[in-house]
Parts: structure tokens; C-alpha cells; sequence
């Protein structure tokens, strides 16, 4: 056994080539021949570029659990793998070409994917560089990419079964449509965004130049595809004008005006536009009434041959440019501010714009009431589970189908009017579909495809459903809900037993991490300045479960430090430790060795249980106390003392006993640390593989108490000498008076602490001069108070409290003797002065005797 570390902890050293050996060593893999598996797939990052800060917090809390799960003997598999991310991959290359001077239609689809896997390749090995930086112990010979050739086979299987279950259909609908990236966007990866707008009032000239009615609307440039004008069928306002016909303003378009109780007489004027191409809830009016769709913009965000001489002008230079050239018609009304919350793409940032497009969609009210009905997953804290079912009961179809390159082709081929479903081409003539799935299609098979579905593997056989899923309440529904009821209906099981969801990293003010707001933390930087350890320590202890975290630079310093204490501590256990596996003898513990040993079965217990509610910031909390206020500032400065007695060895097994068990708790928050010092004071290969630490009965001593007050009255004379500036190292003669029959066994380590020149310990005072009082729960210690205070101090003290009584009671003597005060004061003020004087009198004389004596 090594018998010391380096006199300075420094991370760098310490984390140096520890998860090279880990690798070599297959610690991660999992084996298959534990009896009990234990599963978590990560949350695959998306291989747009590197990890952050929130990727970092996620990983760590996993390795959390993992790392313990394996130490107390499952077989534990943690799952690695990455996200093809569809759009954003796609926009990352897309820019990247545009910096060579390229674009995806001049090399053609094979192009751009030879471009888009060189991009995955490197920024794969930047995220997996960045996994072994924050010591996650995942098993690569199981890494997963969603567009791999298995996980691929298991997209195309349950896109076939869902379309022959008639699950999966292709249709007309207004979606949500992404001008940058030119495809269609499902509801929730749309954010709305409150924007300060304009709500234009227009007029809409009758064809017989009898009028006009005027319609407000925030979004003009659509105007070009209007089919309708519409009033409510109650509206009194408005019924001599239904079956006229109206000009779109500005051009010679003639549309009808029809009835509808869909129109809210409230809103607006009363009168809206009926443009059933770019709203949902017009396309909905336009086929009760059998209403023409055209497209009025093209699918980059630019005006068509419908718009006339604004066609080519992008959207909203042909708002600015419409509105202007309309006022000057004298067919503005109005103008108002209006704020509204405007879509806005989730990937790209641009408006999202609603147009009509032929898509594929899931028919999601079968799926969403089966997994609502079979779904026994937990969600930690319980409130998100309430999110999670809202959203279910409320599901709208989903569309699947993405315009990119990048991603999962939808198994489909056309051939005229034929459709074929299947992976294969059926023959000559058949051209597949152009799209591509929706990137969520893929994730949401994530924990089964991994493990090999639809196929009937080992790997799935033995670590399906997973146990445990962590991830950010930001994609509960992009994710979560869409494993959910993938897994019930292809597995017809819940695919994770419980999702701890955790919150999302803001800064020091409390805001959200922006490029923008420049206020982003680079996960490896930090660990590069303070180490690994002392992040993960930070990221996993300062925020509970289904909070936001608030990144503070002091706090991961302050980690740091307690890592430093630690560090410090096992230094001095292995210097003076000359066997690390030494058995305790249980019949010659002191009462310190039993109660750091007692105390110690009580950590664990707070701990276990806390571990399992993915309680992590209240697992070290107890650490932390225990290790530093207990272990360090009492046992180990008591074991300095027991280490210089006859029983040094049973010290010393305490000590290492006791040591170990700290590092082993400790080790999934700080993997480095603990495994350095692990391996430096034991004979064992790896803190890694080693035993979880678990309770002995036979440490139930029942001595926690009586050591605590000994601790406690220790530390209030301690304290005394503070307050009183005496010298740690001055003796004093001291008494406690107790019942306490066990302090008197406790004699020769209470002289030591209390640094006495005489301890009588007894049941009643035996010092006869003057002393000062320390009470405490069943003890008084009496200090002498010469050893405290010289004679010359306490008589300067004495005579400036003599001669401030003195003066008070001159005062109240001066007032009673004046005769108008007594005759012309209130009965109660002139008694109230006479107590004061009789309690100044009293002082006085008492002082006096002091000072005298």
C-alpha cells in the first residue's frame, strides 16, 4: 500500500489517465452474468455540435446513479449513443457548404450526405472526448446512432405496421412550415414568441361600388389567397350584405361573403378573411364550404404568381410594401398595436409560417389513449406526470414527414397513382418519397431500438424496460410521451420505470444561457480550471429535482475546496495507517470509535434512501457534514490522540474502515478523487468495481448522545477562549459538575481538548472561587476566572462598571431629592425612578464588595 498523496491536490494530476484505465479494464461494460440488470440510455445530444453545461448537468446525474447501481452489484448498463437532429444537422451543413461556395442542389442529395456524415464523424468525436472528459462510465461497445442501419430497420418497421394499422396516412393540412429549412415543423417543436405586432384594419370594396367591409388581420401578404370573406350568421350588422362579392384589395379578385358561426362578432370588426392555404382554422371553414386552397407564398417565404407585382418579394418586405401601396388606395382603415404570440421555428429561429402541404401524419387519439391507460412510468417530481397526461389527452395528429435530406426516408414509393409501403423498391418505375422522417420518429424507439428491436435479442431480453430515464422538463413532450407510447405500443411496456426530470442550467441572474446574452459555461473549460469532480460536485448538489440550477463560478470554487479537505484527510489517514484491510476488534473501540462508527450506519442509511429518491443535493449535504464536521474536525483529532495509546491499531481500522467508506459514498458525485485515493490506500484494482458500503448491525452503540455533549462542551469552552482572546495552548483549571457517570471515563481526552492544569469532574462545585458558567444539557463547567481574566483586568473592568452605576445613581438621587419633581411628576414615573434608584443602590454596593474583595 502507497502510504502517501502528493502534499497539494491538483485535479489535472489526479483525473490524468483514469478513464483510459477504467476503458482498458471493461469497468463499464456491462456483462450480462450479474443477476440483476439495471438500465439507463442516455439522452441522445444531438451531433450539431458540442456539449453545454446543461448536457453536462444531465450526463452527471445518470453517472450518478449508474456508478452506484454498479458498486452495489447490478448489472449496470449505461448506454451511449447521438441524434442525427434532422433540421439542425441539415442547417449546420447547409451552412457550411454556403461557406465553400456550395449548396445541397448543386451536389445532389449523395453529396450532401457524404457531407452531413463527415460532419457527424467530427463532431461525434468532440462529443465523445467531452463524455470521457466528465468521467461518464458508459459502455461504448453498445453506442447507438439513430441513423444506423439497425435503428434504421426499426424505423421503417414501425412506420409500415402503424400505416397498416391505419395509424399512418398522408394528407392536406395546414402544418407548421419552416421557410430557412423549407419543411414542415409538428406543433411542439414550434415556440411562441410574445411580439409587439400590428393589427390592420383593410377595406374590401363591394363589386357593385356600393361600400366595402373592413376586416382586421396581422398577417396582410396572405391576402392574395383569400377565398371568403365571413360574418356570423347572427351577426344583424352584416346579413344584408352575405352572397355579395367583395375585390381583395388592390386587385381585381373577386370572393364571395359567407356565414359561419366559427366568427367570433366580438373580435375585430366582426368580418374576417377566409384564407384556408395559410390558417388552420380556415382550412377547417373551407372545406364546410367547399372553398378553393391556393398557396399564395412559395416555400421559401416569397410571394408567388397569386401575389402579382409583389410576387418574388419575401413576406414581409411584401407586408411593408402592400400596406403602403394600400393606404395610399385609401383601403387602410386603421392601424393598431397589437401584441400578440407569433410561432416561431424551434431549429432556425425564422416565423413559422401555416401552409397547406401534403404530409404524413400519425393518427395520435389511439396511441395517446392506450399509453394514458398502460403507461406505469413515475415521473420525479410527481407534478410532471400531470404535464405528461395533459398533453396526451389534448394530442393532435402528429406529422412525421420532414422536406430534408438528412434523416430516416419514409418507406413509400409511388409509381402514378400507386403506393407502395415497404423498404425495398417493388420494381421498375417506382420512385420512393423525397422526405424524410421527423427526427423524434427515430427517438422516440430510443430505448428498445438500442438494444436491437425488432428483433428478439439477449440485450433486449435482459435490459428492456430500462430503469431510470433523466432528462429536462424542456422535452417532455418533444420526447418523453413520444417514447411512452411508442414503447406501450410496440413493446406494450413503458420503456423506463421512472424519468427524473431535471430543471434547466441559468446563469448567475437567473437567466437562460444564450449565445446572445454571451453568458454561456464551457463544461470543459470549467473542468480544464477546477476539475471534473469538483463540476460534477457542483451540477449535482445544487439544485433539486425539477428545479433550474443557477451557475455560480464560487460554488464549483467552493466544491473544489471540500474536495481539497478530503484530499487532505486521506493524506493524513495513509501516513499513518500501515494496513488498510486491518480488522476492527469490536472489544476495544473507544467511545469515539464506536460513535464514528455508529455514525457512520446512520450516514449511510440518509444516504441509501436518498440515492433512491434521486435526492442528490440531500446525499451530499450529509456527506459533506459528515465528512468535514464530524470525521475530520472530531475523530481524526481524537484518533491523533488514541493513535499515540496501546490501542493505535484498532484506530488505525477505524480510520481506514471508516475512509473507505466516505470514498465508496462519494465516488459516483466524484469519480477522480475518489478512485485516486482508493487506489493509492487499498490493495484493490478499482474504487469502480468495489462494494457499495453497507450497515453492521453491531455498530448500534447507542453512544451518538453522550459523544455529541462531550463534543459540545468542548466546543463551548473553545468558543470562551475566542470571546475571551485566550490562548488555545493556555491552561485552565476547570470543573464540570454532572450526573454523567461516563464523563468520568472520558477524563484523560477531555484534559486534552479542554487543554486543562486541573479537571474535576464530580456531582457537585468543588472550585470555592470565582468562576464563569458554561451550561449545557446535564453538565456545568465551571472555568476559574483568574485563568480567564488577570487581577488588574478585572479590577479596571470592575471600577468603570462602578463608575457608571455610580453616575446613573447620582442622577436618580439628584431628581428625588428635587421637590417639584416629586410634587409635579405622575405618581408612576416618580415610583418607577425610586426602583431604579433602589436597583443602582443594589449594583453599586455589589460592585463595591468585588472590588473590594
Amino acid at each position: 500500500m502507497a502510504t502517501t498523496l502528493n502534499p497539494k491536490y491538483d485535479h489535472q494530476e489526479v483525473e490524468k489517465g483514469l478513464y483510459e484505465y477504467w476503458l482498458e479494464k471493461d469497468y463499464f461494460k456491462a456483462t450480462g452474468k450479474k443477476e440483476v440488470p439495471f438500465t439507463i440510455v442516455i439522452p441522445p445530444p444531438n451531433v450539431t455540435g458540442k456539449l453545454h453545461l446543461g448536457h453536462a448537468w444531465d450526463g452527471t446525474l445518470q453517472d450518478i446513479i449508474i456508478r452506484r447501481k454498479r458498486m452495489q452489484g447490478f448489472d449496470a448498463l449505461f448506454l451511449p449513443g447521438m441524434d442525427h437532429a434532422g433540421i439542425a444537422t441539415q442547417a449546420k451543413v447547409d451552412e457550411r457548404l454556403k461557406q465553400m461556395g456550395k449548396n445541397r442542389y448543386e451536389i445532389g442529395r449523395e453529396g450532401f450526405l457524404e457531407q452531413a456524415w463527415a460532419w457527424k464523424e467530427e463532431y461525434a468525436s468532440f462529443i465523445k472526448e467531452q463524455w470521457k472528459v466528465l468521467g461518464l462510465s458508459l459502455d461504448y461497445s453498445r453506442e447507438r446512432f439513430t441513423l444506423d442501419q439497425k435503428l434504421n430497420d426499426a424505423v421503417n418497421h414501425v412506420f409500415i405496421t402503424l400505416y397498416n394499422k391505419g395509424l399512418i396516412y398522408r394528407g392536406n393540412r395546414i402544418i407548421n412550415w419552416d421557410v430557412e429549412a423549407k419543411t414542415a415543423l409538428s406543433n411542439i417543436e414550434v415556440e411562441f414568441v410574445e411580439t409587439n405586432g400590428n393589427l390592420f384594419y383593410f377595406r374590401y370594396p363591394f363589386t357593385d361600388n356600393s361600400g366595402h367591409l373592413v376586416i382586421a388581420t396581422t398577417r396582410p401578404e396572405t391576402m392574395f389567397a383569400d377565398q371568403a370573406l365571413m360574418v356570423h350568421p347572427e351577426d344583424e350588422r352584416y346579413q344584408a350584405f352575405v352572397g355579395k362579392k367583395v375585390f381583395i384589395p388592390g386587385t381585381k379578385t373577386e370572393i364571395p361573403v359567407i356565414t359561419d358561426d366559427y366568427v367570433d362578432m366580438s373580435f375585430g370588426t366582426g368580418v374576417v378573411k377566409v384564407t384556408p392555404a395559410h390558417d388552420p382554422n380556415d382550412f377547417e371553414v373551407g372545406k364546410r364550404h367547399n372553398l378553393e386552397m391556393p398557396l399564395c407564398m412559395t416555400e421559401d417565404g416569397h410571394m408567388n404568381e397569386l401575389a402579382g407585382k409583389y410576387q418574388n418579394q419575401e413576406r414581409f418586405l411584401c407586408r411593408k410594401n402592400l400596406v403602403a401601396d394600400l393606404t395610399a388606395l385609401g383601403l387602410v382603415e386603421k392601424i393598431e398595436t397589437h401584441i400578440h404570440n407569433v410561432g416561431h421555428s424551434e431549429r432556425t429561429g425564422v416565423v413559422v409560417e401555416p401552409r397547406l402541404s401534403l404530409q404524413w401524419f400519425i393518427r395520435m387519439k389511439p396511441l395517446a389513449e392506450q399509453a394514458m391507460e398502460k403507461a406505469t412510468t413515475e415521473f420525479v417530481p410527481k407534478r410532471f406526470e400531470k404535464v405528461y397526461q395533459n398533453w396526451l389527452a389534448n394530442m393532435e395528429d402528429w406529422c412525421i414527414s420532414r422536406q430534408l435530406w438528412w434523416g430516416h426516408r419514409i418507406p413509400v414509393w409511388f409509381k402514378e397513382d400507386e403506393i407502395k409501403v415497404q423498404v425495398e423498391c417493388p420494381g421498375e418505375g417506382y420512385v420512393q418519397d423525397e422526405d424524410v422522417l421527423d427526427t423524434w420518429f427515430s427517438s422516440a424507439l430510443w430505448p428498445f431500438s438500442t438494444l436491437g428491436w425488432p428483433e428478439k435479442t439477449a440485450d433486449l431480453e435482459r435490459y428492456y424496460p430500462t430503469n431510470v430515464l433523466v432528462t429536462g422538463y424542456d422535452i417532455i413532450l418533444f420526447w418523453v410521451t413520444r417514447m411512452i407510447f411508442q414503447g406501450i405500443e410496440f413493446t406494450d411496456q413503458s420503456p423506463f420505470h421512472d424519468v427524473l426530470i431535471h430543471g434547466l442550467v441559468r446563469d448567475n441572474q437567473g437567466r437562460k444561457m444564450s449565445k446572445s446574452l454571451g453568458n454561456g459555461v464551457d463544461p470543459i473549460e470549467m473542468s480544464e480550471k477546477y476539475g471534473t469532480d469538483a463540476l460534477r460536485y457542483f451540477l449535482s448538489t445544487n439544485s433539486a429535482p425539477g428545479q433550474d440550477l443557477r451557475f455560480e463560478t464560487e460554488k464549483v470554487e467552493s466544491s473544489w475546496n471540500f474536495i481539497n479537505k478530503l484530499w487532505n484527510i486521506a493524506r493524513f489517514i495513509m501516513m499513518n495507517v500501515t494496513n488498510s484491510n486491518r480488522e476492527i476488534d469490536e472489544e476495544k473501540l473507544s467511545l469515539y470509535d464506536k460513535y464514528i462508527l455508529e455514525r457512520l450506519d446512520q450516514v449511510i442509511t440518509d444516504a441509501d434512501l436518498n440515492y433512491e429518491k434521486y435526492e442528490f443535493g440531500e446525499v451530499a449535504r450529509t456527506l459533506y457534514n459528515f465528512t468535514w464536521d464530524e470525521f475530520a474536525s472530531w475523530y481524526v483529532e481524537i484518533a491523533k490522540v488514541q493513535l499515540k495509546t496501546e490501542n493505535k491499531e484498532n484506530t488505525e481500522a477505524v480510520l481506514a474502515y471508516v475512509l473507505k467508506a466516505i470514498l465508496k459514498l462519494m465516488h459516483p458525485f466524484m469519480p477522480f478523487v475518489t478512485e485516486r485515493i482508493y487506489q493509492a490506500f487499498t490493495e484493490e484494482e478499482s474504487i469502480v468495481i468495489s462494494a457499495w458500503p453497507t450497515i453492521n448491525q453491531a455498530h448500534n452503540y447507542d453512544v451518538v448522545d453522550q459523544t455529541k455533549l462531550i463534543f459540545d462542551l468542548i466546543s463551548k469552552t473553545r468558543n470562551l477562549r475566542q470571546e475571551m482572546n485566550i490562548a488555545p495552548s493556555k491552561p485552565l483549571q476547570i470543573e464540570i459538575k454532572t450526573n454523567l457517570s461516563y464523563l468520568a471515563n472520558e477524563k484523560p481526552m477531555l484534559e486534552y481538548f479542554l487543554k486543562t492544569s486541573e479537571l474535576t469532574i464530580g456531582t457537585s462545585q468543588q472550585i470555592t472561587e470565582e468562576t464563569i458558567l458554561i451550561t449545557g444539557s446535564n453538565y456545568e463547567l465551571y472555568v476559574l476566572k483568574s485563568d480567564i481574566i488577570s487581577k488588574e483586568d478585572e479590577e479596571k473592568k470592575l471600577r468603570q462598571e462602578l463608575e457608571h452605576v455610580k453616575s446613573e445613581l447620582d442622577r436618580v438621587v439628584k431628581m428625588l431629592s428635587n421637590e417639584n419633581f416629586i410634587k409635579r411628576a405622575n405618581p408612576d414615573k416618580v415610583k418607577s425612578e425610586q426602583e431604579k434608584r433602589d436597583n443602582y443602590q443594589q449594583q453599586y454596593d455589589a460592585l463595591l464588595k468585588r472590588l473590594n474583595k
